[in-house]
């Protein structure tokens, strides 16, 4: 047998191997989807992964200083490369947390909410999410139809108005409120404060406020209202006290509490502190720079 007829012999055999290989695997391979495996395939859920626990950098130098790092904030810092670019995980979980913060700038507040907590609903002359982004000085007016529904349902005068407004994050009005409005309002009627009747207002500006307070004369108002989200968090929410409330009322009037979510202080904690300040704010007959 010549070289030649030995090598086309042998290529020969490997084809014919490689077709009785490949009838194999497609008479007994099962689609991933129905393998009997498939849950062995299952991957974590990266939103559920404590990133300030999760130690990327292989062989760090000084271990307990880069977790005691870690541990002292939530920016994204040690999450180590491969080449010049970042792994895969890290930016996947970048990208998720970022999706997370666009659903709470889009989202909205469910319509039954407001009912839940016996907030009378609102919305300001913001007719949609895009407005409300691109048009903020229409997130502080409300036209005549709301201005009568603030008239007809809440009393004047109340020593303290309660205002709760979506803002820049629903996610923050959802996960808080429950603790801590009922917390506050215990906290205030404890000390014997008067309070009106709690509004809700849909795609709200902090200064919202001010148009409120000119309406209903309270001695005091406090706005909760969700804050910008990041990649920390999608459920920050603050609150802005201002005594006297009115239009034309200036920023520095107003005292602000920020970071009101589980990461920072818990809304039932962060109830009963606004409780103290608005008491504090009531008897000083100030509030922002004016607070002494």
């Amino acid at each position: 047998m010549s070289l030649e007829d030995s090598v086309r012999l042998i290529v020969e055999e490997l084809l014919k191997g490689m077709d009785q290989q490949k009838s194999q695997n497609s008479s007994t391979n099962l689609p991933l989807a129905n393998s009997a495996n498939n849950n062995e395939c299952e991957i974590k859920d990266l939103a559920e992964i404590d990133l300030q626990r999760y130690l990327q950098v292989p062989d760090p130098v000084n271990k307990d200083l880069y977790e005691e790092m870690k541990l002292s904030t939530p920016a994204r810092i040690g999450v180590w490369r491969c080449g010049p670019r970042p792994l895969t995980d890290t930016l996947l979980r970048f990208r998720a947390d970022h999706a997370v913060a666009q659903d709470s700038v889009l989202g909205v507040v469910p319509e039954e909410f407001p009912a839940k907590y016996n907030m009378v609903p609102i919305q300001t002359l913001c007719s949609s999410k895009d407005e409300y982004l691109t048009r903020p000085d229409l997130g502080r007016k409300l036209d005549d139809e709301n201005l009568g529904i603030l008239a007809k349902g809440c009393p004047k005068g109340a020593t303290v108005q309660i205002i709760v407004s979506d803002g820049l994050s629903s996610k923050a009005v959802e996960a808080n409120i429950p603790n801590l409005l009922p917390a506050l309002t215990q906290g205030l009627e404890g000390m014997g404060v008067k309070l009106g009747t709690p509004i809700f207002v849909r795609n709200g500006r902090v200064a919202i406020m001010d148009t409120i307070g000119e309406e209903l004369k309270p001695e005091v108002a406090v706005i909760l209202i969700g804050e910008r989200p990041g990649l920390g968090t999608a459920e920050s929410m603050s609150a802005y006290i201002g005594y006297n409330p009115r239009l034309g009322m200036v920023e520095s009037e107003r005292t602000v509490i920020s970071n009101i979510h589980k990461g920072g202080t818990p809304a039932a904690e962060a109830g009963a502190h606004l409780a103290s300040l608005i008491k504090r704010i009531l008897d000083a007959k100030a509030s922002g720079v004016n607070l002494e």
